[in-house]
C-alpha cells in the first residue's frame, strides 16, 4: 500500500527529533509519579486503618483520563493550525500542489501526522490506566469508549486547526481563530444553556407564590440542551460519570440544566455526540480541501 508522502515526511522528521522522546518521557514520567504516589497513599492507609479504599484507583483512572483529554483539546489545534499556513509562509504550498498529490491527500497527511503524535502519547499512557484494572471498577468497554471519545475530540480539534490554517495565510491568525472557535464550542454552548435556564427560571418565578412553591426549580433549557452534543467537554463529563459514578446520563445533565424528559438522545448521549463531532470534523476537512484546491487559489489570484 502506498504511503502518503506528506505523512511519511512529517512522521520521519518527528521520529528523528529529540523533542518527541523528551515529551514522551516527561508526560509519562509525571503520570507515573502520580500513580506511585496514589499507590503509596493507599498502602499507608491500609497500614493505619486495615481498609482499602477502592475508589482511590477509580479516581486515578479519572485523573489520567482528564489529563489526556485536556491535552488533546489544547495541543491538537496548535499542531495543525500551522500546517498549511506554514507551507504558505515557507512558499512551499504551491510546490506541493504541483505534484501528483491531490489536495485531500495533503490535508489528510498533515492531519494524520499530527494525530499520530498525540495518539502515541495516549497509547503510551494506557499501562498507567491499566493499574485500575487490578482492583476492578473499570471495564474494557469503558476503555474502548474512552479511546473513541479521544479519537473524536482529536479529529475535531485537529480538523478545526487545519481548516483555519488553510483559510488564513498566517499561522498566528489561524491559531487564534482555532482556539477562539474551540472556546466558543466548549464554553459558548454551556453559556447559552445557562442563560436560557436563568431566563426560564425568572419567567417561572415572576410571582412570590411560584417561587415559594418551588416551581422555579422545574425550569429547564428545553431544546437548547442539544447544543451540547457538539461540546466535547460535556460528552467527556457524561462518559466519565457513567463509568465511575452514575449510569444515568439524564441525571447528570438534569443536575445542571434542569429536568428534561427521557428521550433517545439523552439515553445515547455519548455515542450520538461522538458521531456529530466526527461529522463536524468531516465538514472542517472538506472546507480545508476546498480552500487549497488549485481552482480556489487561482480564483483568489484573479
Amino acid at each position: 500500500m502506498k504511503m502518503n508522502p506528506v505523512y511519511k515526511r512529517e512522521t520521519t522528521v518527528s521520529a528523528r527529533s529529540l523533542r518527541l522522546a523528551l515529551i514522551l518521557m516527561l508526560f509519562n514520567g509525571v503520570l507515573a509519579l502520580v500513580v506511585m504516589l496514589n499507590m503509596y497513599s493507599v498502602l499507608e492507609r491500609v497500614k493505619l486503618t486495615a481498609e482499602i479504599q477502592y475508589s482511590s484507583f477509580t479516581d486515578l483512572y479519572v485523573f489520567v483520563a482528564v489529563v489526556e483529554f485536556v491535552m488533546l483539546m489544547f495541543i491538537m489545534p496548535a499542531l495543525t493550525s500551522g500546517s498549511i499556513s506554514g507551507e504558505r509562509e515557507r512558499q512551499t504550498l504551491d510546490l506541493l500542489l504541483t505534484t501528483v498529490m491531490k489536495p485531500w491527500e495533503i490535508i489528510w497527511g498533515k492531519l494524520i501526522s499530527s494525530f499520530t503524535t498525540m495518539f502515541l502519547l495516549i497509547l503510551s499512557s494506557f499501562p498507567l490506566l491499566a493499574v485500575s484494572f487490578v482492583y476492578g471498577g473499570v471495564m474494557f468497554y469503558d476503555v474502548f469508549l474512552l479511546l473513541l471519545c479521544y479519537l473524536a475530540v482529536a479529529l475535531l480539534c485537529g480538523s478545526m486547526g487545519i481548516c483555519f490554517s488553510s483559510l488564513f495565510k498566517r499561522s498566528t491568525i489561524a491559531t487564534v481563530v482555532s482556539y477562539g472557535v474551540l472556546i466558543l464550542i466548549a464554553a459558548g454552548t454551556y453559556a447559552v444553556n445557562v442563560f436560557v435556564l436563568s431566563i426560564a427560571r425568572m419567567n417561572m418565578t415572576n410571582t412570590y407564590a411560584l417561587s415559594a412553591s418551588g416551581m422555579g426549580d422545574q425550569a429547564n433549557t428545553g431544546g437548547f440542551l442539544y447544543l451540547l452534543l457538539i461540546n466535547p467537554v460535556t460528552t467527556f463529563y457524561v462518559m466519565i460519570n457513567k463509568q465511575t459514578q452514575d449510569s444515568q446520563v439524564l441525571k447528570n445533565l438534569n443536575t445542571v440544566f434542569g429536568p428534561h424528559p427521557d428521550s433517545f438522545v439523552l439515553d445515547n448521549w455519548v455515542v450520538l455526540s461522538i458521531f456529530i463531532q466526527l461529522v463536524l470534523a468531516s465538514i472542517f476537512l472538506f472546507a480545508a480541501i476546498k480552500a487549497i484546491s488549485p481552482g480556489k487559489i487561482k480564483g483568489k489570484i484573479k
